[in-house]
C-alpha cells in the first residue's frame, strides 16, 4: 500500500512509514478525510509492562493524534481477565483479577507517555474492565452474542489454528475473546463515536467482528488498519536480547539497557526503525538514511535513534545521563562525567562501595583489582597492571605499586576500574 498517494495525513504518515499491512476499506482514504475520527486501539494486561513490540500499535495510535484524530488507548482490564488467543499456540495461564488491575494501572501509566490526555476532546485513556465486569450474561448472550455464527468464528486464524492442534484446543473462555473484544468496538462506537479500530495482523479477525457488530446492531460504519508483526533483518524476534523482552517499565529495563539496545540496531534495520518508533520527519530520516549509506562506522542514524526512543520513554535528563554512562564506558578518558551518569551506570556494570576514610588512606592497585573481582589473586592483579590491562577512569595504569587514594576520584563520587578492553568495575565512593 506504501506506493499509494493519499490525502489524508494520517494514512499518508503511516504508509510512508512502514505501519501499513491490511485496511478494511478500499476508501478508508476518503473515510479518514471526510471528519476527524475517533481511533483506538486495545492494549491487554497481561505482564506488568509492555515492551517493545507494543510500541508499533503506540506509535501508530500517537500519529493518528498529531494528525488531528482522537485517539482511544484502551487497556484491557475485563479482557485480560480472559486472554487473546491470537498468536498463541496454548492456553494462557489466568491472571487473577487483583494482577490484572495492577498490570493494567502500570500500562496506562506508560502510554500516558505517548498521547495528550488533557481532555477528553483530545483523547481518553479507558479501561473497558468498566463495561465488561459488569455485564449479565444472559443479556450478554442474548443481545450480543446472536449475531456471532459459530461457523464464522471458527474460520478466524486465532481459532482455527488452536483447533488444528488437537493436543491443545481451545477452551470456550478464549473461545468468546472475539466476542468481547468486538463488543468493546461496539460499546465504544455507541458511547464515544469510535469508528476505527487498528491493531496487529494478529487482530484482523476480531477487528472484522466488531465492524460487523457495529454494523448489525447500530446501522453504522465502521473501519480497521492492521500492522505489521515485526522481526529483525536477522528473522529473530524484534524487542527481544539475549536477557529477555525489552520493557517499557524502566524498572524493568533500565534507561541505559533500553539506550543500548537501540544502539545496537543493525544497518539494515536501523531506517526502518527510525520510522517506526520515532516522530522524526522524512527530511531527517532522509539524511540519517545517507550517512548510513555514505559512512556507516559512524552510527549517526543508531545514536539518533537511541537517544529519540530513549527520550519518548524516559525523558531528556535520562537519555543525557545514559549518553554519559556510554561515554564513560566507551569514550575518551577526557569527557566529563556528570553524577546522573555514574547513577544510570550503577547496577548496570559490577558496583561495589568503598569508605571514604579507607580510600583516603590508600590502597594498593593489586589490592583493590582484587577486591574489585578483575583478578582472581594478588600476582594475577600485578601481572596485569605490568601487562598493560588495568585502567584507572579509562587511563591506563602500569605501575604495580600505584596507591589509590581519593585523589583518583575523577568523576562524581566514584572511580572507574577496567581489565582489558571491556571488563569493568565502579567503585562507589560513601561517607
Amino acid at each position: 500500500m506504501s506506493h499509494l498517494v493519499y490525502k489524508d495525513g494520517l494514512l499518508a504518515e503511516l504508509a510512508w512509514r512502514g505501519f501499513l499491512e491490511s485496511t478494511t476499506s478500499e476508501d478508508m482514504d476518503a473515510f479518514l478525510c471526510e471528519s476527524r475520527r475517533t481511533i483506538y486501539i486495545g492494549f491487554d494486561p497481561t505482564a506488568a509492562s509492555l515492551h517493545l513490540g507494543s510500541l508499533i500499535p503506540v506509535m501508530a495510535l500517537a500519529h493518528a493524534q498529531r494528525h488531528g484524530h482522537r485517539p482511544i488507548a484502551l487497556v484491557g482490564g475485563g479482557t485480560g481477565l480472559i486472554g487473546d488467543p491470537s498468536g498463541k499456540a496454548t492456553e494462557r495461564t489466568l491472571l487473577t483479577r487483583e494482577k490484572t488491575e495492577e498490570n493494567a494501572f502500570g500500562i496506562g501509566r506508560q502510554l500516558s507517555k505517548f498521547f495528550d490526555l488533557s481532555s477528553p476532546e483530545r483523547g481518553l485513556m479507558l479501561n473497558n474492565a468498566e463495561w465488561l465486569v459488569s455485564l449479565n450474561l444472559i443479556e450478554f448472550l442474548r443481545d450480543t452474542g446472536k449475531h456471532f455464527s459459530v461457523n464464522e468464528m471458527i474460520k478466524r486464524d486465532s481459532v482455527r489454528i488452536r483447533l488444528e492442534e488437537r493436543d491443545q484446543g481451545i477452551s470456550y473462555t478464549e473461545f468468546s475473546y472475539m466476542l468481547l473484544q468486538a463488543y468493546d468496538f461496539f460499546y465504544l462506537a455507541q458511547h464515544h463515536d469510535c469508528t476505527m479500530q487498528m491493531g496487529g495482523s494478529d487482530q484482523w479477525g476480531n477487528i472484522l467482528s466488531g465492524k460487523d457488530l457495529i454494523r448489525r446492531v447500530l446501522a453504522r460504519r465502521s473501519e480497521g488498519i492492521t500492522f505489521q508483526l515485526l522481526t529483525t533483518s536477522t528473522g529473530k524476534k524484534f524487542g527481544k536480547s539475549e536477557e529477555g523482552a525489552i520493557w517499557l517499565e524502566g524498572s524493568l529495563t533500565s534507561p541505559y539497557k533500553m539506550y543500548q539496545y537501540w544502539l545496537q540496531t543493525s544497518d539494515q534495520d536501523v531506517v526502518r526503525n527510525l520510522k517506526l518508533f520515532t516522530f522524526l520527519d522524512q527530511s531527517r530520516i532522509a539524511e540519517l538514511e545517507a550517512e548510513v549509506a555514505a559512512k556507516p562506522e559512524g552510527r549517526a542514524a543508531q545514536r539518533a535513534l537511541a537517544s529519540e526512543c530513549t527520550a519518548i520513554l524516559h525523558g531528556a535528563d535520562a537519555v543525557q545521563a545514559v549518553e554519559g554512562a556510554s561515554r564513560l564506558l566507551f569514550g575518551d578518558a577526557e569527557s566529563p562525567v556528570s553524577a546522573d551518569a555514574v547513577e544510570a551506570l550503577e547496577g548496570e556494570i559490577p558496583t561495589s562501595d568503598i569508605p571514604f576514610t579507607e580510600l583516603a588512606a590508600g590502597i594498593a592497585l593489586p589490592d583493590l583489582l582484587l577486591r574489585a573481582g578483575l583478578a582472581d589473586s594478588k600476582g594475577a592483579a600485578r601481572k596485569l597492571i605490568e601487562s598493560g590491562g588495568a585502567y584507572i577512569n579509562n587511563v591506563r595504569e602500569s605501575n604495580a605499586r600505584k596507591v589509590v587514594t581519593t585523589e583518583d576520584v575523577r568523576m562524581p563520587g566514584a572511580i572507574l576500574l577496567r581489565s582489558g578492553k571491556k571488563t569493568y568495575s565502579l567503585l562507589m565512593v560513601r561517607g
